[in-house]
């Protein structure tokens, strides 16, 4: 009896060892989303180094022992994190559309390069979403999630369901970028309306409904739409702002990034060297009039989520735009003398991998997945090695072996 107490003591106390040095790995950040794997047991080594000698014994000859394998992401602690600012806008829906995604991205000495994917908040397919977080991992991709579709009748629910299947998944990197939906300064991206107030009550629901979940959901607004004016269909963006900012004062504060469409206009033409609203540079305007008319104290990185100039070639040609070869032109003077050189822009995801005519303008491969001039140029501009705090595997742990009694 009093050797089969010692063991369950020997037991309890190795357990609670383990305990120890896993919430003192938790504090220190290494340790990260151990139970949403769950546990190992098996016979493998130790990560802390106790071999035959410590324990005098081979693991297999001891009454109990065991292991565990965990998940952390890497701690990059005082060191400065390198950031691969090129990116593309791809969706979930087609497996190729990553592979052709890190070849631009990672290129030419890149790494974890960035895609904007779109998620409907009502879309709960587990195992499209598994396959999503998977294939950002093995490619070193940074996701962007932007989200779409909410029934603003309905809102709480779908925001809350969504935070929670989001969630679930491993993200690739500590980050877990969101932008809260796209130009609703645009009827025809806010179920038909415009309606400033209620995004602006929708935007403060969904921050606060995120972080509640996970405090690594990092915030971002939905793109405004910077060309438009004020009509029927749609409002000017800093109006709306200003509408927003009366009905949630400080909202713009909640952020922790800010979503741009910097397009150069007019027609998705505009020379990459413009500036103001209606050009590649019109988040400086909106970072600006956040400060100056919205108190925006906090710097925030900047997210092109959408930019790019539309190109003639397509299923029909369209010579109002620009050929090709003159957007793959623009494109390495818009990344190399003003995206790259600005601490300010954190990632630059051009609009859109491919999509159906007359969308196709701004595809950078065409329906066969063939790539378009501006395509190859950009990947061959010379990349970062981006260095964020990505998702890792460690090794499992022994609990050694029970005292002789």
């Amino acid at each position: 009896m009093r050797k089969r107490k010692r063991k369950i003591s020997f037991l309890i106390m190795s357990l609670a060892v383990f305990v120890v040095i896993g919430f003192l790995m938790l504090d220190s950040g290494l340790l990260t989303n151990l139970l949403r794997r769950g546990s190992v047991l098996g016979d493998e080594a130790s990560i802390f180094g106790v071999d035959e000698a410590v324990l005098g014994k081979k693991p297999d000859q001891c009454e109990i022992h065991g292991s565990i394998e965990y998940l952390y992401y890497e701690n990059t602690g005082f060191q400065k994190v390198k950031n691969n600012k090129v990116g593309l806008y791809i969706y979930a829906e087609k497996k190729s559309f990553f592979e052709l995604a890190q070849k631009l991205v990672n290129s030419n000495g890149g790494d974890w390069g960035y895609v904007l994917v779109p998620y409907n908040v009502r879309d709960r397919d587990v195992d499209k979403w598994k396959e999503v977080f998977r294939m950002t991992n093995d490619k070193h991709l940074v996701p962007i999630i932007q989200l779409h579709e909410v029934n603003p009748d309905n809102y709480e629910k779908e925001t809350n369901e969504a935070a929670q299947f989001l969630n679930q998944f491993m993200w690739p990197i500590r980050n877990r970028y969101i932008s809260i939906y796209n130009e609703p300064n645009d009827s025809r991206f806010w179920g038909g309306k415009v309606d400033p107030k209620e995004y602006a009550v929708i935007m403060r629901y969904t921050i606060a409904a995120f972080k509640k979940e996970n405090l690594d959901f990092f915030m971002i607004n939905g793109a405004l739409n910077t060309s438009a004016s004020t009509n029927e269909v749609s409002t000017d963006a800093e109006i709306f702002m200003k509408k927003m900012n009366e009905k949630v004062p400080g909202i713009f504060n909640q952020l922790d990034g800010w979503a741009s469409h910097s397009y150069p206009q007019p027609n998705f033409s505009g020379k990459p060297d413009g500036k103001g609203r209606l050009s590649i540079r019109a988040y400086e305007s909106e970072l600006d009039f956040l400060k100056k008319e919205m108190g925006v104290k906090k710097e925030l990185p900047v997210f092109i989520t959408e930019t790019g100039w539309a190109h003639a070639e397509g299923e029909s040609y369209n010579s109002s735009y620009l050929t090709a070869e003159f957007v793959g032109k623009y494109f390495k003077q818009a990344y190399e003398k003003v995206w790259m050189k600005d601490d300010r822009v954190w990632a630059v995801t051009p609009f859109t991998i491919w999509y159906e005519p007359p969308y196709d303008h701004f595809s950078w491969v065409n329906r066969d997945g063939v790539p378009y001039e501006h395509y190859e140029v950009v990947k061959s501009i010379k990349k970062v090695k981006g260095t964020p705090a990505k998702l890792e595997t460690g090794n499992e742990v022994s609990l050694g072996c029970p005292p002789k009694s």
